[in-house]
């Protein structure tokens, strides 16, 4: 026997997407988030946009996950009334010979089944976009910004009301081979002061985030072998003097660099319209995990170095010729979970067998995690449905 049917290790939107959609099986969960609340660490420190899907390879689960949860996400937040809004995207070439780059993006999109896709000339991009200079454009539509821990709140609550618990200031600090499912190891995290517990679950499902990889070492799997080590990189961010506000009324893109790690430094706006440029890609010395307090929180560095301000500047005035180096504020960053830090690595989404049966590993889930979460659930429900069936 045991205590529960499933464990969702982690509280971000694919945590609590992932225990909403589990626990419409009619299955007994739990959900475990370290933090004192959820949606702490990449959900909350990003772009918040649902991305339409059109930089990621075909058949890849980057490209089918975003694609299916850009429409699942925008259902839900329109249920749930969590903010929602198309403002559309626009990807720009500078420079003439950035077009072609700009015409394969298209072709790509169209055939990862992105929607309304379609390439802009320079007069079309001066008609919507007066105060951004290119030679030409492709113009997402569909592409919008949503309130990501309203939407992660929301799912947490959809799994409460389908009878999930879900538990914050709750670290799991430990993975053991339990019959045919796992004994779990929970510590108290922050200043409360409780006992730490344990329980037995027939599945766990590790939708840790930035800590997935160590998720899954805990339950002695060699993440260095299988190649799941996850490099932490730093996602910068800088706001734009709001006397500025209102000039842009979409997502600003580049063209994409050509090491494919990140989509470059663009505009981005907030719900309320406020604009900032981000995030830029800076790869870490330390890994911030190590950096344990003694209450068992741990201090990750998300310090904006102010000396990065020419380089946003320079990166984004290609295409603001009005910014000024003055209009620059460090404002926040991210975390991402790399999988590579060269070129193009899936999402694991993995179930084990023999050993760690019952076990699901959710690893590398980073950009465009936040759109293709209620896609990744779906996905998972239906491994665990397999599970269940034999």
């Amino acid at each position: 026997m045991f205590d529960l049917d499933v464990t969702v290790v982690g509280g971000g939107i694919v945590g609590c997407a992932v225990a909403a959609e589990v626990s419409r099986l009619g299955l007994s969960t739990v959900l475990l988030e370290m933090e004192s609340g959820l949606g702490r660490e990449t959900t909350s420190r990003n772009s918040e946009v649902s991305h339409g899907g059109m930089y990621y390879p075909t058949g890849s689960l980057k490209a089918r996950y975003c694609v299916a949860g850009r429409r699942l996400l925008e259902e839900f937040c329109h249920e749930a009334g969590v903010d929602y809004r198309e403002c559309g995207k626009v990807i720009v070439a500078v420079q003439d010979a950035e077009i072609p780059e700009l015409e394969r993006l298209l072709a790509l999109g169209q055939a990862n089944g992105v929607k309304d896709l379609r390439l802009i000339d320079a007069a079309e991009l001066i008609t919507m976009e007066p105060d951004v200079r290119a030679m030409a454009g492709l113009y997402s539509p569909r592409t919008a910004i949503f309130d990501a821990e309203g939407a992660t709140r929301a799912y947490a609550q959809l799994a409460a009301e389908r009878g999930a618990q879900v538990l914050t200031g709750s670290r799991v600090t430990d993975l053991d081979r339990h019959e045919d499912g796992w004994k779990v190891t929970i510590t108290p995290t922050g200043d409360r002061r409780r006992e730490g517990w344990r329980h037995t679950s027939r599945i766990v499902i590790n939708a840790a985030g930035l800590w997935a990889d160590r998720v899954a070492a805990l339950a002695g799997i060699d993440i260095v072998e299988r190649g799941w080590t996850q490099h932490l990189t730093k996602g910068n961010y800088f706001s734009v003097n709001n006397a500025h506000d209102g000039r842009i009324s979409r997502l600003i893109y580049p063209v994409p660099p050509s090491s494919g790690l990140s989509l470059g430094v663009h505009v981005c706006l907030d719900l309320a319209g406020q604009m900032k440029l981000g995030p830029d890609l800076e790869v870490m010395q330390n890994d911030p995990r190590d950096a344990n307090t003694s209450a068992g929180v741990f201090d990750l560095d998300y310090r904006v170095d102010p000396g990065r301000q020419a380089s946003f500047y320079e990166d984004a005035r290609r295409f603001l010729p009005w910014l000024e180096m003055d209009d620059l504020t460090p404002a926040m960053c991210g975390l991402r979970p790399k999988l590579t830090l060269t070129g193009f690595r899936d999402f694991v989404i993995q179930r084990e067998t023999d050993d760690l049966g019952g076990l699901i590993n959710l690893v590398g889930i980073e950009s465009p995690g936040l759109t293709c979460a209620p896609a990744i659930a779906v996905a998972v429900a239906d491994l665990v449905r397999e599970m269940e069936q034999g």
